[in-house]
């Protein structure tokens, strides 16, 4: 049965109230978290965005459960810096902690000041990275010259298992890439269907790793509620690659989502009042998964988390049984 986890999003919530939701989030059953980082949000309706990294000690030391976090190295974090942090995180909170590794969004990366380099750069750059990250997490000295440059680089503190590397994945070209350095992927609900071909494509490249899919979803008390939520904090998250990579600042993402219809938003949101359904759409979404973190899409959690936990994780596990 895939393990049902919750996302904590940094760029909706101020990262003391998420500590609280994730600490409510375990309480109320979910098996486990993962978490967003984002230097900007998405919209400026959404408005906020924490430093995850210590964000996330603070969550490890008051919950029990595991949580990952997706995590771009190349621009705004060089390699060595993500080995340290993960590595850190690692010892202090042995097996709960993994880390997503992806090639990064303009919005969160132009921030340097650098080049936003293109997509087949931003992929090339990703893996030197993984493999920088990976050999500063066995303990040797590096040095590294290529898209991203180390020198003399090691670490002195490291977990006796080393931090899991997964790859957060899109498309199934990045997926294809993932199933030869990553030990697992992530990937998200997409309209149509695409996280299945995401899937696909890991798996027939010779991925064997956990798959991991993110679902987002908007529950309220009325029908009309939940899709208020949903096209008010997400219309601006509807699109895909290249938009979805390379405009650079939340008004710029507000300037092209003005016009989303509702009926748009629906498609890459699951929108409902009625928990059997949700549960219904998430049993067949996990199908060939072996996580699944569930996003509320809006930014006050603890009504959904509570009805989470009251009926959706307990139809969810009947029917995954």
């Amino acid at each position: 049965m895939p393990l049902i986890g919750f996302h904590a999003s940094h760029e909706q919530i101020a990262p003391s109230r998420l500590l609280g939701d994730v600490i409510h989030a375990e309480q109320a059953g979910f098996d486990a978290a993962m978490s967003s980082d984002h230097f900007m949000p998405w919209s400026t309706r959404q408005g906020h965005s924490g430093f995850t990294l210590s964000w996330l000690g603070a969550a490890l030391a008051s919950t029990r459960f595991p949580i990952g976090s997706v995590i771009a190295p190349g621009q705004r974090y060089h390699p060595a810096i993500v080995a340290q942090a993960t590595a850190t995180l690692g010892e202090m909170f042995p097996g709960r902690y993994w880390a997503a590794l992806g090639a990064g969004q303009a919005m969160n990366e132009h921030v340097t000041g650098d080049p936003w380099p293109d997509q087949q750069t931003r992929r090339q750059r990703l893996v030197e990275c993984a493999e920088v990250i990976r050999r500063l997490h066995r303990g040797e000295r590096v040095n590294h010259s290529g898209l991203v440059r180390v020198h003399e680089a090691q670490l002195y503190d490291l977990p006796e298992t080393p931090v899991p590397l997964y790859a957060a994945c899109i498309t199934p070209e990045s997926a294809t890439l993932a199933a030869g350095w990553a030990e697992g992927m992530v990937t998200l609900n997409q309209p149509g269907g695409a996280e299945r071909d995401v899937l696909a494509a890991y798996r027939d490249a010779g991925g064997t790793g956990p798959a991991m899919l993110q679902i987002h979803l908007s529950w309220a008390p009325t029908a009309r509620q939940a899709e208020e939520i949903a096209h008010h904090q997400w219309r601006a998250n509807v699109f895909g690659p290249p938009a979805d990579q390379d405009l650079p600042t939340p008004e710029h993402f507000d300037a092209v989502s003005g016009d989303v219809r509702l009926e748009t938003v629906r498609e890459a949101v699951w929108t409902s009042c009625e928990p059997d359904r949700l549960a219904e759409w998430i049993a067949r979404g996990a199908h060939g998964f072996d996580r699944v973190f569930l996003h509320h899409v809006g930014q006050d959690q603890g009504p959904w988390i509570d009805i989470a936990g009251d009926r959706i994780l307990p139809l969810l596990r009947k029917e995954l049984s």
